[in-house]
């Protein structure tokens, strides 16, 4: 469950380490966001040769959560962090050219496809 100012991990190599949620996207009343799903957010300790800066507004797709989260099949997927990837809001691809860590496979069913290429580990 990511809430508005939350602190995230930022799992791609554009430069970003950690981003801060503004926003929720998916409706006005939205308050918690879960995997696969798109938040706004500042970026908080970039790197200085990266692609974005600090205090940077950039948009994000949630690829990891403390919080479990069910599947279909019965079974639970949980991870050791919270960690998003930075994306380009009108084309849904990520700002970087890598993606670290294990990504759950309901970004893969969300539509993030790239994301899901670039991970090293899709569980």
């Amino acid at each position: 469950m990511i809430q508005i100012g939350s602190v995230l991990k930022v799992a791609d190599n554009s430069g970003a380490r950690y981003f801060k949620v503004i926003t929720v996207l998916g409706g006005s009343k939205r308050r918690f966001g879960y995997i696969g799903d798109i938040v706004s957010g500042v970026v908080h300790k970039a790197a200085p040769d990266g692609s974005v800066r600090d205090h940077e507004k950039v948009y994000a797709v949630i690829v990891r959560t403390k919080k479990e989260k069910k599947r279909k099949d019965g079974s639970y997927i949980r991870f050791d962090d919270n960690a998003v990837v930075l994306i380009n809001k009108k084309t849904n691809e990520p700002i970087g050219t890598a993606v670290f860590g294990p990504i759950a496979r309901e970004i893969k069913d969300k539509g993030f496809n790239k994301i899901a290429s670039l991970a090293l580990e899709l569980l």
